[in-house]
């Protein structure tokens, strides 16, 4: 394991110690960038939605108060990480995916200016490529958001998906092209990809072939991810906790990013 790893274990130990964080970490500043599941959870068509069913919510016989309920749900809906085995035979389910390749130096790299007008937009190799021109090289062992804005539409399925049907020939929404996902994975060594959008791979992708590159690189992939717009184009630390579903090709999960010194600025560019 590598010293970021540890470096970033010894901050979460510090960082939920009541009391600790704000002395060690500069007052850190914490983005939750996870949307809420509920009944309202937008999910890949022909998918069951998440659901709470048997809830119970009163007061137990014994005299004490007591709330409990189920839940279910596709593995692969609202903010939620891609383990390698979702497009790769032989890779990585959830509960095999090692806990380094979780977290990471958050890189924002923002084409919401690019999609304004086009919903099927594919994040290119170029784009990445600019982004290092303004920016520097993309570290290893980071996590890479990609910013569409597509973050907008989230209350809307029908704009967030381009469709409310079940016809998945009709969905539309930015996505990462397979060009620009080899481009990463032959030059770049970081442990994610995000995209704030429903798949990496474009709507109108058959095949998701970026997917399938990044999968095959064991490289992580974080769907729907909310509030990428809070966190600066670098300076920021990002810790993705999926649920650890045995044999799971993905799952839930609570995504949070941490800026160290929050009253340094920093911003964020778009390409």
């Amino acid at each position: 394991m590598d010293v970021f790893f540890y470096s970033t274990l010894l901050v979460l130990t510090v960082f939920f110690r009541k009391g600790c964080h704000a002395a060690l970490l500069g007052n850190p500043q914490v983005i939750d960038m996870t949307y809420t599941f509920d009944d309202t959870t937008v999910i890949w068509p022909k998918r069951e939605p998440f659901r709470l069913k048997d809830t119970f919510r009163g007061y137990h016989p014994n005299g004490y108060y007591y709330e409990g309920s189920y839940y279910e749900g596709y593995e692969h809906s609202g903010t939620h990480v891609d383990a390698p085995s979702h497009f790769c035979k032989d890779k990585w389910r959830m509960d095999a995916v090692p806990l380094e390749r979780l977290m990471g130096l958050a890189v924002v790299v923002d084409v919401s200016s690019k999609t304004k007008n086009n919903a099927d937009y594919t994040v290119t190799a170029q784009d990445f490529q600019d982004w290092e021109e303004k920016n520097g090289r993309i570290p290893d062992g980071s996590i890479v958001l990609v910013r569409t804005g597509w973050d907008q539409f989230w209350s809307d399925k029908r704009q967030y998906l381009g469709t409310d049907t079940t016809d998945t020939s009709l969905l539309h929404f930015p996505g990462i092209d397979p060009e620009g996902a080899r481009w990463l994975v032959q030059n770049r060594g970081m442990h994610a990809v995000g995209i704030d959008t429903g798949s990496l791979s474009t709507g109108q992708s058959t095949n998701f072939s970026a997917h399938q590159i990044l999968c095959e690189a064991d490289i992580i992939g974080l769907e729907s991810v909310a509030n990428m717009d809070k966190l600066p184009t670098t300076g920021a630390t990002v810790y993705a906790l999926p649920l650890k579903i045995g044999e799971g090709s993905g799952g839930p999960a609570r995504i949070i990013g941490i800026i160290n010194n929050p009253e340094s600025g920093g911003g964020r560019d778009e390409l």
